[in-house]
């Protein structure tokens, strides 16, 4: 299936010279939303990665991650900006391009002897999902590997990441 097909493109969209991946004309495409969970498990079979746990990126992470989670028989946890969860929390910042960011996860989410994949719908600088793994390592899980529906290749995410498998579907 042609999933770039299915994905918008936005020119100049937040700000001028960006090119905007939309991923709601995949998600409202049934047979792209299924072809796209089903890959995303088949590749995580073929790498032989069995998470405890899922745990996705606020928010489109979580779109993608669920019915990963679902597929692989795996919980799945959300990780998400300040102030949005409701318990004690574990943070973590990180550096952006203009500044920094957080992001936190239950405190009670996960153990140290749980196994996690991280999902998210595009892996542009890998920033965020750097800042997810170093999360999840201070808790003491097992990362397993990342998991995104898009890669922006020129900007280089996957040398920010540790060395475990990236599965993408898509690359720009």
């Amino acid at each position: 299936m042609d999933l770039k097909g299915l994905i918008r493109d936005i020119p100049d969209f937040p700000k001028p010279g960006i090119v905007f991946r939309d991923i709601t004309t995949l998600l409202s495409n049934a047979d792209g939303l299924r072809y796209t969970i089903d890959t995303l498990m088949e590749k995580c079979q073929a790498a032989n990665l069995s998470p405890d746990y899922i745990v996705g990126m606020e928010s489109r992470g979580f779109l993608f991650g669920v019915p990963l989670a679902y597929q692989l028989n795996a919980g799945f946890i959300p990780v998400r900006k300040p102030g949005k969860l409701p318990a004690a929390v574990h943070q973590v910042e990180y550096e952006l391009e203009y500044g920094t960011d957080s992001l936190e996860i239950h405190q009670d989410a996960l153990e140290n002897h749980h196994s996690v994949l991280i999902v998210d719908d595009l892996m542009a600088t890998g920033g965020t999902a750097k800042a997810t793994a170093d999360l999840l390592e201070k808790i003491g899980c097992n990362v397993l590997g990342f998991a995104f529906i898009i890669e922006l290749k020129g900007l280089q995410g996957r040398k920010k990441l540790p060395n475990l498998p990236i599965i993408t579907l898509v690359e720009y």
